[in-house]
């Protein structure tokens, strides 16, 4: 940022002359660089150099602190950066699926990255093979619309990978569009959000679903199952909430459609979780006719699945992911559960070994080999 005018007491606290109002302070990192006792004696000067040296000292401080917050919430993901060292193709002898398309399976970025991290690499790789039949179209925001390219590196090289597996821009703007969205998302462009990119990826979902039908995966789901027997249904996350990160629709649903109308006029963007597992629990009770979750768990044509089927593991309980366990155990945890998610929120930067026998190592290997031998050059 350039300097315009600044305070004469700016300049003046660091030099034996004031410099005018109006100049750069060219010489204040010169300043700010000289030995520790100058810095001394211009706290033993007059009165008013000392509170002009204080607010300056306070000033660098409370800027450096606040850069380093900025980058600590905004920057990349803490194992993002590492993918760099790896190859940005990957070989592909092993094409073997088939594609027979007959609905769709969606992934959505809601950000601006556009390197998928090796969860998210599993979470396609896992339900393009439980689901050969079908595309699996993962849409990315950062993609630039006006470009049949796509940028070259470790994910999107091994996703193309496979034949059922579409990447496409996502437009927003245009998903929203003819729903009761569009105002909303307009209006939202002008206020600052401190939840922007959950309640992004909450309207996008019930919106992609009500215009396109099919199902909805998060980007921290590891699929054991083919789930296109799943019509009309969602998860119970714990006996009080259900959860969006995994959602199957008929194009149009009513169910959707009243989701999208509660998503605008109760909107919050300051309560983690209102516009989305919150949202969802409330209209369905509405829809049911119910007050608890424990009194129906299907009604009119909408099931919500128990924990079991894609909770197994709760999120107080995460770390779990990360310890060993028999496979004996592995597949009675497992027995009743069409696909797995793993908290990402809450479980991302903690590494393990890709070889081990931790319970994440062991559902790669599995469910998402060919990412599991990419990890394995890494982890």
């Amino acid at each position: 940022m350039p300097v315009t005018s600044l305070p004469e007491c700016w300049c003046s606290s660091l030099a034996d002359q004031p410099i005018p109002v109006g100049s750069s302070c060219s010489d204040l990192g010169e300043t700010m660089s000289k030995p520790p006792d100058y810095l001394l004696r211009l706290l033993r000067g007059t009165p008013r150099q000392r509170v002009c040296t204080l607010f300056v000292i306070s000033f660098k401080f409370t800027f450096f602190v606040s850069l380093m917050i900025y980058w600590h919430t905004a920057g990349e993901p803490k194992d993002q950066g590492r993918l760099y060292n790896l190859p940005v193709d990957i070989p592909c002898p092993w094409l073997t699926l088939p594609t027979l398309p007959s609905g769709n399976i969606f992934f959505l970025e809601t950000s601006d990255r556009i390197s998928p991290n090796f969860l998210f690499m599993c979470s396609v790789e896992s339900a393009a093979r439980a689901h050969p039949e079908s595309q699996v179209v993962v849409l990315m925001k950062g993609l630039p619309r006006d470009s049949a390219a796509l940028p070259r590196n470790l994910g999107i090289s091994l996703l193309r990978c496979f034949p059922n597996v579409q990447i496409r821009p996502l437009d927003l703007q245009g998903l929203f569009q003819d729903t009761p969205l569009a105002p909303w998302y307009l209006d939202l462009q002008r206020s600052w959000e401190p939840y922007l990119l959950p309640v992004l990826s909450d309207a996008s979902r019930i919106a992609l679903l009500w215009k396109f039908g099919g199902i909805y995966l998060d980007t921290d789901f590891i699929v054991l199952k083919n789930l296109r027997n799943l019509t009309n249904v969602l998860g119970i996350q714990s006996r009080y909430v259900l959860n969006g990160a995994f959602l199957s629709f008929e194009r149009q649903h009513e169910f959707l459609e009243l989701c999208i109308r509660d998503f605008v006029a109760h909107y919050n963007g300051w309560i983690w979780g209102h516009q989305g597992p919150q949202l969802l629990t409330r209209v369905f009770k509405k829809w049911c006719s119910i007050r608890s979750l424990e009194e129906s768990h299907s009604c009119r044509g909408v099931t919500a699945l128990p924990p079991e089927a894609f909770y197994p593991i709760p999120w107080q309980n995460w770390k779990k992911y990360f310890e060993d366990i028999s496979p004996e155990e592995l597949a009675r945890l497992l027995n009743a559960t069409y696909a797995v998610h793993v908290w990402n929120k809450k479980s991302q930067g903690t590494h393990f070994e890709a070889t081990s026998r931790a319970l994440l190592a062991q559902l790669h290997a599995r469910y998402c080999p060919k990412t599991h031998e990419v990890m394995k050059l890494y982890l």
